[in-house]
């Protein structure tokens, strides 16, 4: 019995990536690009800004995910529709959230996002500044 427990866990979890996938097929326009350049051109470029919710690292024009794929139909179907690109990222923003974007705004949340890089360089000059004075004096 507890060979037979442990063949059925390792079965398990050998057959978890087989399932990973969905069953489903894409969404219209989640891979296919529209007929006219310009939009999809337009479609494209809002698609590299937009980070895929699933993946985190990955925005939503490279990603595999199902979400990512639901998020370039929809993102193609409504520049069909002749929205314009800043509106669909700001409709996408207030539906999920400043996360969403690779470029998020500067307000007090995400303040610390914009500053750290800027304190840490300052930082390096200072400590940098200081090492070189003490090496002159020596």
């Amino acid at each position: 019995m507890n060979r037979f427990a442990i063949l059925c866990a390792v079965a398990l979890v050998a057959a978890g990536p087989a399932l990973a996938d969905t069953s489903r097929p894409p969404v219209d326009y989640a891979n296919t690009q529209l007929s006219d350049p310009r939009q999809e051109a337009q479609a494209k470029a809002l698609m590299e800004e937009l980070r895929c919710l699933v993946c985190q690292g990955q925005s939503i024009a490279d990603s595999d995910a199902d979400m990512a794929g639901d998020m370039r139909a929809l993102v193609r179907r409504r520049i069909a529709a002749g929205e314009k690109p800043d509106a669909i990222r700001q409709w996408l923003i207030d539906r999920y959230g400043d996360y969403v974007t690779y470029d998020p705004p500067f307000d007090w949340l995400t303040a610390p996002l914009w500053l750290t890089p800027i304190v840490l360089v300052a930082l390096g000059l200072l400590l940098a500044r200081r090492s070189l004075k003490r090496r002159g004096r020596n």
